[in-house]
């Protein structure tokens, strides 16, 4: 086994503590403070610093601790809950900013390290190998992380948003996932950061992130739901609410419709669809096939550029 003790003095430094404080309502209306705990690394020198989405989502305050034991109140966060990726600004100068690396170069069995705040007891490093590339999972309705990489470095709560680097010291990836599931273990997952980069560039430069429109709030139709709402189709993807101008309205498209296709790829569920029109390119002009009542029909529209959140 490797020496990981260069790799962990030369990464250290520049990995942070994030703690966050949001505010949570009882049954009753009552609202009480809650507390949580993730990672970080320093990717810019002038304090922009990485991490998840689910680390800082809803947090009222976030608090960002360095390796030298200053803290600072964040600035500004910015998010991106689609890829699960957030960039948190401090009022810091001259600070170690983490090598980046190139996550195609790595190989099932390369070696490398994950270093973060487990369990929120401050920063620690675990070592293991790449176990697999490419990994595609769905954390949650309507997302789907692609191009993961697979570790059996442990990655326990509090380790989220802190770098998984290689045997140089470089990022290579996002610790983000870990699989909690009885019987389940050696099982991590992280962000790859060819796969990250191009998302924190546009959370540091514009402040969110610019993706294809299609100006529908939607949700996966199933048995249950069609049944519920008496669909002509049990699968596919109701469309709840079209935004006022955007390009679903303008194409003719109303809340009570189920999308089942944009052009010639079938549509099972939200995540499905947010991942097809992702991959067009800002005002195409895409053909989207829809069920409304018991008559299909399609309708085309053009994509617009994303809204600031």
């Amino acid at each position: 086994m490797p020496s990981i003790r260069e790799v962990v003095a030369k990464v250290k430094p520049s990995v942070v503590a994030i703690n966050v404080e949001a505010v949570t309502y009882d049954i009753f209306g009552r609202p009480a403070k809650q507390q949580g705990a993730g990672s970080g690394w320093i990717i810019d020198k002038d304090g922009y610093i990485v991490t998840n989405n689910h680390v800082v989502e809803g947090a009222q305050s976030v608090t960002v601790t360095l390796g030298d034991g200053r803290v600072f109140s964040a600035q500004t966060v910015r998010t991106d809950p689609l890829t699960d990726l957030a960039v948190v600004k401090v009022d810091a100068q001259d600070l170690p900013a983490l090598a980046i690396g190139d996550s195609s170069n790595l190989a099932i069995g390369d070696w490398v390290v994950a270093v973060g705040n487990a369990l929120g007891m401050g920063i620690s490093a675990t070592d293991g190998i790449v176990s697999a590339l490419n990994v595609s999972l769905s954390p949650s309705a309507g997302q789907t992380l692609q191009g993961l990489i697979q570790t059996n470095a442990a990655i326990n709560p509090g380790n989220s948003g802190g770098p998984l680097v290689n045997m140089a010291g470089e990022v290579i990836g996002i610790n983000s996932i870990k699989i909690a599931e009885v019987g389940v273990e050696g099982m991590g997952y992280a962000i790859s950061i060819n796969e990250a980069m191009p998302i924190i560039k546009e959370l540091i430069s514009t402040g969110y992130v610019v993706r294809p429109w299609l100006g529908a709030e939607l949700f996966t139709v199933d048995r249950m739901i069609a049944r519920w709402y008496r669909l002509a189709v049990d699968s596919g993807v109701l469309v709840t609410e079209v935004a006022p101008g955007g390009p679903a309205e303008k194409s003719g498209l109303r809340a009570g419709d189920v999308i089942t296709a944009i052009g010639s790829q079938q549509i099972g569920d939200a995540s499905a669809l947010n991942q097809v029109v992702n991959s067009y390119k800002i005002g195409q002009t895409v053909e989207v096939t829809y069920w409304r009542g018991e008559t299909k029909s399609t309708a085309q529209v053009a994509l617009a550029e994303s809204p600031p959140p």
